[in-house]
């Protein structure tokens, strides 16, 4: 009995290698390295037509020729310390900043464990379209909604803003 679980302990691990070594020559061959410090890699040049070009266009950047860039870091530290500066009420605004981001951290956990229930997402993304299709309907669809919903937003701007 004994030899028996010995044999086919010797014939699985036996087994195992050989896969193993099977998985091992599935890799694909690499050259070897150059011994050279300063190792080149070839680059692909690829040729578009005429029509691809075109579908590219807009993606294409050029180079600028002047040596400053239209976005300078010294400048923007500088506005940002002017405007520190010019806040009479430093410590609300670092209260609110704080508060600012652990209320985005709750929401994000919030919104984990939601998602982590089985079809309640599905369900609230129905929600969701439903209210999409109503808003359309409602406000956006005919002329005569959508100016009612531009007044509403104007007198909301204004009880906002303390002028109403």
């Amino acid at each position: 009995m004994a030899s028996t679980v010995i044999a086919a302990a010797a014939s699985s691990s036996m087994a195992a290698t050989a896969i193993r070594a099977t998985r091992c020559y599935a890799l694909p061959y690499l050259p070897p390295r150059s011994s050279s410090s300063s190792q080149s890699f070839p680059i692909k040049q690829v040729s578009l037509t005429a029509s691809e070009s075109r579908r590219f266009a807009p993606f294409q950047t050029r180079a600028s020729s002047s040596e400053e860039s239209p976005v300078d870091a010294n400048e923007i530290f500088t506005d940002l310390k002017e405007k520190w500066d010019a806040v009479e009420n430093k410590s609300t605004v670092i209260i609110y900043g704080g508060g600012a981001v652990v209320a985005v951290w709750l929401s994000s956990i919030l919104i984990g464990a939601v998602n982590s229930v089985p079809l309640l997402p599905k369900i609230l993304e129905l929600v969701g379209l439903g209210y999409t299709g109503w808003f359309v309907y409602r406000y956006l669809l005919f002329k005569s909604s959508r100016k009612e919903l531009a007044t509403d937003i104007e007198s909301l701007k204004k009880k906002i803003a303390g002028t109403e």
